[in-house]
């Protein structure tokens, strides 16, 4: 016979790391603190240790989650099969286009956050210096010296951190328009109008 325990939670360990990440983003890491989030979720606090040991548990999963998607994911597009280096920027450019690769509003929470705390700095220190790596790597792979392919790749990420600290409004639109023109400045070469369809064709949208 099941006994059911009534303290066992009906929220999942995602659920709980998805109302983190939305006072995170919102609010920074000083707001997310156990008791408001049980709140939030309308469910009691022992439940939430059904799931992490403590604060320092749910804050540790919210960083490996933003390593292992927006690192980690920028990484793997940087690494992705490409023809050529226009297709390969391409390639990349899919991160700045769907969340689900890259978060930017939870990219800037972790930049924000790792101001006051050294031990995420490091790790931010790190991550950087895994896309800085990944896109040098990029460049590399077609051709460019590794003085020119660093220079390169710092452009985009330091054009990336301003898109994601400045906060820019734009529609989808308007960045896909944009995109080719990015990417001759970021390659000092235009990309051809078949590098430009398969990309956007792979987003289902009309080419600008």
């Amino acid at each position: 016979m099941n006994i059911i325990d009534p303290s066992r939670p009906s929220a999942t360990e995602d659920v709980w790391l998805k109302a983190a990440y939305d006072v995170l983003t919102e609010s920074g890491v000083e707001a997310v603190k156990i008791m408001p989030l049980a709140k939030r979720l309308g469910l009691t606090r022992t439940s939430f240790y059904w799931h992490f040991k403590d604060r320092d548990a749910l804050l540790e999963a919210m960083i490996r989650h933003w390593e292992d998607t927006n690192t980690g994911n920028l990484v793997t597009r940087c690494n992705a099969y490409a023809e050529n280096i226009f297709e390969a920027i391409f390639n990349l450019f899919d991160c700045w286009l769907d969340d689900g690769l890259f978060d930017s509003r939870l990219d800037l929470a972790i930049r924000n956050w790792a101001r006051n705390d050294p031990g995420l700095q490091t790790r931010l220190d790190q991550a950087d210096a895994r896309r800085k790596d990944a896109m040098m790597g990029m460049f590399q792979r077609f051709g460019f010296d590794a003085a020119e392919a660093e220079i390169r790749a710092l452009t985009m990420i330091y054009t990336q951190i301003g898109y994601i600290s400045m906060q820019v409004t734009e529609s989808r639109e308007e960045r896909f328009a944009r995109m080719p023109g990015y990417v001759e400045v970021f390659t000092g070469r235009k990309p051809a109008d078949a590098d430009i369809e398969r990309f956007v064709a792979r987003h289902r949208m009309s080419a600008p």
